[in-house]
């Protein structure tokens, strides 16, 4: 198979002669193999795995996204992602990462939400005069 997760922005991986791939959605982890009906899957935050002879066994912890696959092509589209062979790391990895990124847009947000309110509070007066 033939393994390409995309990014909003850029393409994150593309890995040839993939053996296996295991993905989780919301029902719970599925596998693929070559051979496998072609199918669309919605993917939760998660570990992706997947499986070369090159590389051996890779881990991409991903956000949410979809996986489609279509003969011998898994296209995988997510928000975010981060590869590594080691889980420990990766999971620390992942959490100063996301941690971070969670930071940022609450701080986003609270700015967003200062700037709605200073519009809505413009147009009602604007309304009344």
């Amino acid at each position: 198979m033939t393994l390409k997760v995309l990014l909003p922005f850029q393409i994150f991986a593309e890995k040839t002669s993939v053996s296996r791939i295991v993905a989780e959605t919301r029902e719970g982890s599925f596998g693929l193999l070559p051979h496998r009906l072609d199918c669309v899957a919605a993917l939760a935050p998660g570990i992706l795995t997947y499986e070369t002879e090159a590389d051996g066994e890779v881990f991409v912890a991903v956000d949410e996204g979809v996986l489609v696959k279509t003969g011998p092509d898994v296209l995988v589209s997510v928000r975010r992602a981060i590869s590594g062979t080691d889980l420990g790391q990766l999971h620390d990895v992942v959490k100063q990462e996301f941690l971070s990124l969670d930071e940022h847009e609450q701080s986003v947000r609270l700015v967003t939400a200062k700037l709605e309110t200073g519009f809505l509070r413009r147009l009602a007066t604007f309304q009344h005069e």
